[in-house]
C-alpha cells in the first residue's frame, strides 16, 4: 500500500491503454472500467490490477467480462492532472468530430490521449451484445469522502444505489465535455466514483471496494463467488455511512487563467457551510458562500477548472416520489404545462417560462427526468434524460457507436 501511494506521487507508469481483461466462457454483460483519466489521481489503476489478479482463478465463473482501461497515459507518467488540456472535459459530440478528422488531432498530447482512448472504447462497445456497464474512477484534491456521480436516469441511479456512498446529482448540468455523460447518451450504463484524496491510501482500497461491488451489480459475477463483496460494502458504508444518501447540486466556483483563485486551507469534501462564509480569494478579494449547503471537491492542487462545488442534501422521499413518477411515464405530459413549448426540430427538449412555471420550473422538471442544458435568465431549456422509463430497468439498453450520434427512442 505505501508502495503505491510513493508511486502516485513520482507518476505512475502504465505501458499500454489495456491495463487488462477477464472474460467467461460465454457471452454476457461487459463492465469497463477507466482509471487515471487525470494523471494524479492513480489510485483506480492500482485498484484495477489488484482486482484483476484476483480474478485470475476464476475466468470459468464468470458470466459477462470486465475490460480495464488506463485513461492520460503520458499525465500518469507525469503526475500531473493533464498535460496540455484536461482529458475530461472534451467528450463533446463536436470535438470527437474534430479529432476523428483529424482536424484537431496532433495538436496536443491529449489529442492523441483521446484518439486511442476512444478507438478502445469504441472496440469494447462494438463487440458487446448486451448491456455495458462503466465505471471511471477518480480522486479528489480535497479530503474527506467518498461518493457517486451519474446522470439521472433510471438505470443509471439503480446501478448507483447498489454502492453504499453518496449519490451526486445534477453534475452533468454544471460541468460539460466528461466522459459520463458520453457513455450514459450512447446506452452505457454509467458511474464516476470519486474514492478519496489522491494519495490517500485509503483510495486505493475504497476504488477496490467499489469495483467488486460493480462486479455483482452488474451480473458480470455471481455474489456467490465474490467474497470479497462482504468487506467492500462495509468498508463503504464504513466511510460514508454517516452522510446522507444523496444530494443535489446547486453551484459551481469556475477557475480560468488570471483570475487568481486560491482555496482557504481545512475545507473537506462535504464539509457544511453556511451563507457568507468566506472560502476562497481570487484577484478580486474574499471568494464567499452564497447559500448554506456543503462543500464539494474543494480545488487544492494547481490544475483545475473547479474551484469548488456546493451541494445540499435531496431527500429520499423526492428520490422515491421521481422514481415513481418516471415509471409511470408522465415525462411526456410536462410538454402540456403552461409556459413551456418545445424547441423545433428537437423532440426532447422544451423551453419553459420561468415567469408563468415559476412555481414548478426546475424542481418538477428534474423530478420527471430531464436535464437543465440552459438557464438564460427568464427562461430554462430542459431535455429529457434518455434511457428514463421504466422498461430499462426490465431490459437495459444496449450501447450505441460513440461516433454516430444517438437517435430517439
Amino acid at each position: 500500500m505505501a508502495e503505491a501511494v510513493t508511486e502516485a506521487r513520482r507518476g505512475t507508469e502504465v505501458e499500454e491503454r489495456l491495463i487488462g481483461t477477464a472474460s467467461g466462457p460465454t457471452g454476457g454483460p461487459i463492465l469497463l472500467c477507466v482509471a487515471g483519466i487525470h494523471g494524479n489521481e492513480p489510485a483506480g489503476v492500482h485498484a484495477l490490477r489488484r482486482v484483476l489478479a484476483a480474478l485470475d482463478g476464476r475466468l470459468d465463473k464468470l458470466e459477462g467480462s470486465i475490460v480495464a482501461l488506463a485513461g492520460n497515459l503520458a499525465a500518469l507518467e507525469a503526475g500531473r492532472r493533464f498535460v496540455d488540456r484536461d482529458l475530461n472535459r472534451a467528450w463533446t459530440r463536436a470535438r470527437l468530430e474534430q479529432l476523428r478528422s483529424n482536424r484537431a488531432a496532433g495538436e496536443s498530447v491529449e489529442d492523441h490521449e483521446q484518439v486511442e482512448l476512444l478507438d478502445a472504447i469504441e472496440a469494447v462497445l462494438h463487440r458487446a451484445g448486451g448491456p455495458v456497464f462503466a465505471l471511471d474512477l477518480h480522486t479528489t484534491s480535497g479530503p474527506g469522502g467518498i461518493f457517486s456521480v451519474f446522470t439521472d436516469s433510471l438505470p443509471h441511479r439503480a446501478f448507483a444505489k447498489e454502492l453504499p456512498v453518496p449519490m451526486i446529482f445534477g453534475l452533468e448540468e454544471l460541468v460539460d465535455g466528461t466522459l459520463l455523460n458520453l457513455l450514459s447518451e450512447n446506452g452505457v450504463v454509467a458511474l464516476t466514483v470519486e474514492t478519496g484524496q489522491h494519495d490517500e491510501p485509503d483510495a486505493i482500497d475504497r476504488a477496490e471496494a467499489a469495483i467488486w461491488i460493480a462486479i455483482v451489480s452488474s451480473g458480470v459475477l455471481p455474489e456467490r463467488s465474490v467474497p470479497e463483496v462482504i468487506a467492500a460494502r462495509a468498508l463503504l458504508h464504513r466511510d460514508a455511512g454517516h452522510l446522507p444518501r444523496a444530494f443535489e447540486m446547486r453551484h459551481k466556483r469556475d477557475v480560468v487563467d488570471g483570475d487568481g483563485f486560491v482555496m482557504k486551507p481545512g475545507y473537506s469534501n462535504f464539509q457544511p457551510v453556511q451563507a457568507g462564509d468566506l472560502i476562497a480569494e481570487d484577484a478580486e478579494g474574499q471568494v464567499g458562500i452564497s447559500e448554506p449547503g456543503r462543500l464539494l471537491m474543494p480545488l487544492y492542487q494547481e490544475q483545475g477548472e473547479d474551484g469548488f462545488f456546493l451541494v445540499r442534501e435531496f431527500p429520499a422521499f423526492w428520490m422515491g416520489v421521481s422514481h415513481v413518477m418516471r415509471r409511470a411515464g408522465l415525462s411526456p405530459f410536462a410538454f402540456w404545462l403552461p409556459g413551456v413549448k418545445r424547441v423545433t426540430g428537437s423532440p426532447d427538449e422544451v423551453i419553459v417560462n420561468k415567469r408563468i412555471a415559476s412555481f414548478f420550473a426546475r424542481q418538477l422538471f428534474h423530478l420527471l427526468g430531464f436535464r437543465q442544458l440552459e438557464d438564460a435568465g427568464s427562461s430554462l431549456v430542459m431535455r429529457r434524460r434518455r434511457f428514463d422509463e421504466g422498461r430499462y430497468l426490465r431490459e437495459l439498453p444496449v450501447p450505441t457507436s460513440l461516433e454516430t450520434p444517438p437517435g430517439l427512442d
